[in-house]
């Protein structure tokens, strides 16, 4: 199947391939008919498949369409509603300013060529220079939900003629605790739009808090769901957890790393892992939201030229991280939330490439093992390391919630709620 299949203007596809676009990816050859069909879509897709395309690249024949058309509206009509273009129609948003900046650029590249203006709006920078970026015209903002409401609560810009409004990665936005912004978002759009929410996971939080922001949505799934990408090899190394450091130092030296993305559950772990994996030897730095915007800048640039061979990160500052080729994921520990999981392991193995996802398992992290491998519905291959053998004497913490009992209780909710979606 080719991008021109798909119903895309000439002049997106021409772009497309100079850009180095070959063939869509499924997410792509299922969303970007509908999306122009006007339908609203509700979209599980991991990152790395090329969502991103799949909602920006119609939304952005749409806008061109309706420009082609603003010369024919009758000058009689109301100036406000005739000028298109004084009017953003377009709102993306996102989690993280990170996410911003990726969605940004790739709006800015399929449009390259065309009248579209697309502004990137997040907190951390200059909130006026943001302002006058807006009031100067708009057609797409990329925004974080903070932020935005400062725009909107000073006036700056309205959403009163938005057609489309796009949640990327909606459930780390629930994560984050975003929910109340969302609603907020919500009392200032028209009713009559066409909303697109994709989320690497589809779970029943998200198929219910869809409910209050679609209409008779497609929903399209490209992977089982809770599934994690076939080009991802998985790794479990047992390891005592004063060990892992030694361990993981030990990998990035031998085995030559270049680049290995390390998450930790806490901004002060991640501070500590850097320092400990730097006193080894090994180039590392911190990557979590207590830096400044220009640190974090500086500090991702560096990791991709290759400056920098390890970055730790948290969860909410890795989410939207664009790292091409990007071969080893390492979780110190595992996440709390199981999801996460597939969020952070999602970093490598994107656009067909492979990667490696490693965890460093100490016998305290095995509860929150038997929560994970519910929740995937697979078991984690687990291995040792020469070397590295952890102390057999050590016994798991054994919980009322960690139970074999429980843990297969756990599958049978799952195996239900499934069967209710049918």
């Amino acid at each position: 199947m080719s991008f021109s299949s798909l119903q895309l203007l000439p002049l997106l596809v021409k772009q497309l391939t100079r850009l180095g676009y070959e063939q869509p990816t499924p997410i792509q050859q299922q969303a970007i008919p509908v999306v122009l069909s006007g339908k609203d879509v509700l979209a599980g897709a991991q990152t790395g498949t090329g969502k991103t395309a799949a909602f920006t690249l119609p939304i952005i024949q749409m806008l061109l369409q309706s420009k082609a058309m603003a010369p024919q509206v009758n000058d009689s009509v109301d100036d406000k509603q005739g000028a298109l273009a004084n009017y953003t129609q377009t709102l993306i948003l996102v989690p993280t300013r990170e996410l911003a900046q990726q969605v940004h650029q790739h709006v800015e590249k399929y449009a390259s060529g065309t009248d579209i203006r697309s502004v990137i709006v997040y907190g951390g920078v200059s909130i006026k220079a943001q302002a006058n970026a807006i009031q100067a015209g708009a057609d797409i903002i990329v925004a974080t939900p903070g932020r935005l409401l400062d725009h909107l609560r000073n006036r700056v810009m309205s959403l009163s003629k938005l057609k489309h409004l796009v949640f990327d990665e909606a459930d780390r936005m629930l994560d984050m605790g975003f929910r109340d912004e969302i609603i907020e978002v919500l009392k200032r759009v028209p009713k009559e739009r066409q909303t697109l929410l994709f989320s690497a996971t589809l779970d029943e939080r998200i198929f219910k808090f869809s409910k209050r922001l679609l209409d008779s949505p497609q929903v399209i799934e490209t992977h089982q769901r809770n599934s994690t990408a076939a080009s991802i090899v998985e790794r479990v190394y047992n390891v005592d957890s004063k060990r892992k450091l030694s361990l993981l130092s030990h990998l990035i030296k031998k085995e030559d790393w270049q680049q290995a993305l390390i998450f930790s559950r806490t901004k002060q772990g991640a501070d500590k892992v850097a320092a400990q994996l730097q006193q080894a030897g090994v180039n590392a730095a911190a990557f979590h939201a207590d830096l400044s915007q220009a640190v974090r800048e500086s500090v991702l640039t560096q990791f991709k030229s290759g400056e920098i061979n390890a970055l730790v990160a948290t969860d909410v500052a890795a989410r939207g991280l664009d790292i091409n080729e990007l071969n080893y994921v390492v979780n110190i520990e595992l996440p709390f939330q199981n999801e996460d999981y597939i969020h952070r392991i999602g970093r490598t193995g994107r656009a067909g490439n492979t990667g490696q996802a490693i965890t460093l398992l100490s016998v305290d992290d095995e509860p929150q093992l038997i929560k994970l491998e519910a929740f995937l519905d697979r078991r984690l291959p687990q291995q040792w390391l020469p070397g590295f053998e952890p102390d057999l004497t050590q016994v798991a913490p054994v919980t009322r919630k960690t139970k074999k009992g429980s843990l297969k209780q756990q599958a049978r909710q799952k195996a239900l709620a499934k069967s209710k979606r049918k």
